[in-house]
């Protein structure tokens, strides 16, 4: 049986609950989600100025709060869609570690992890759902929290599940690439946005043993 992390999106997490339970019917899989369209949209209906730094969302103690109450609808919905073999976990409480980026307030960089609370669940044949908040706590972007549990649980592969087919690159869907290119491909501004954070989990996940894919594409060591 292999060990899968499933990442989805927060605007497609309920919709791809029937990929993730047929995957879950002959596999261990832990599934990661984000909430990045509501917590924009709530922060917005509250009037809570948004800033970002190289692309990351600045989180003040008020936005971590917005942050929170988006994951835990996420995640509700998400479990629902799953039905009872699915079990709500959040970061923060499951002892999930990021080392803290001060200029971002509370927002943290993942650290690889094998938390007890996923472990058991797996071990059961549960399905955890994990919402992205480490000890502190921190706000972690989701796709980088998948790839640290996916490494921290030793997991043979990393889905990242969204509303696009893969990576594009020169015209087309890439049926691979290479983690070193992949990051080349960041830095030198050839992506732009929710692409980048999922090529840079998935290049680390590959570059930790894990095979990696986003939609069609496999990013590999």
């Amino acid at each position: 049986m292999s060990r899968l992390v499933v990442k989805v999106g927060g605007a497609s997490a309920a919709g791809v609950a029937d990929r993730i339970a047929t995957l879950a019917a002959s596999n261990e899989v832990c599934v990661v989600h984000g909430a990045g369209p509501q917590i924009s949209a709530e922060m917005e209906r509250r009037g809570i100025p948004v800033e970002w730094v190289h692309g990351r969302r600045v989180t003040t103690a008020a936005g971590l709060e917005v942050v929170r109450e988006a994951l835990a609808g996420v995640n509700a919905s998400l479990c629902a869609a799953l039905g009872s073999r699915a079990v709500p976990l959040f970061g923060d409480e499951i002892g999930l570690r990021a080392v803290r980026v001060p200029e971002l307030g509370l927002v943290g960089d993942a650290v690889a992890c094998r938390p007890d609370a996923v472990e058991e669940a797996l071990a059961a044949g549960l399905v955890p759902v994990v919402a992205p908040l480490a000890a502190g706590p921190l706000n972690v972007n989701a796709d980088e929290t998948a790839a640290a549990l996916a490494m921290g649980l030793v997991a043979d592969r990393i889905l990242f599940v969204s509303d696009v087919p893969g990576v594009l690159l020169d015209g087309g869907v890439a049926a691979e690439i290479h983690a070193a290119d992949a990051v080349r491909l960041v830095g030198e501004g050839r992506f732009e946005g929710g692409i980048v954070p999922k090529l840079l989990a998935a290049a680390r996940a590959a570059r930790g043993g894990v095979v990696a894919e986003i939609g069609e594409t496999a990013v590999t060591a």
